[in-house]
């Protein structure tokens, strides 16, 4: 399944659901919405800095996490950014792939 690193910071009326609600309510209403899509809460935290919350979620495909990104966004509780996640190797894969691309005005790759 796709892994997503979703980072999060919440407005303050989402601050304040959060006080009321508490961290561990948080937690099961992100767990309820993945699962609901058919993914999995891989880890948690709240942080301190420019994000407020940081979760790894599996997702069966982009579209799920397409469906989570914008029913959190229209919530108005949070603004986020979702990162796809890339295994070790993916990476390995994706750089053994031949890449037929020539950069604008320059030449093509290795000097073609």
């Amino acid at each position: 399944m796709p892994k997503f690193l979703i980072q999060a910071t919440y407005t303050a009326e989402g601050t304040r659901g959060l006080l009321e609600e508490g961290a561990s309510g948080r937690r099961s209403a992100v767990e309820q919405a993945v699962s609901g899509l058919g993914g999995t809460v891989e880890a948690m935290y709240f942080a301190f800095g420019e994000y407020d919350i940081v979760v790894i979620v599996d997702f069966p495909d982009a579209a799920a996490m397409a469906a989570a990104s914008l029913a959190v966004k229209a919530s108005g509780a949070l603004h986020t950014r979702a990162t796809p996640l890339l295994a070790l190797d993916e990476l390995d894969e994706a750089a053994h792939r031949q890449v037929p691309f020539r950069a604008p005005g320059g030449q093509g790759p290795a000097g073609t």
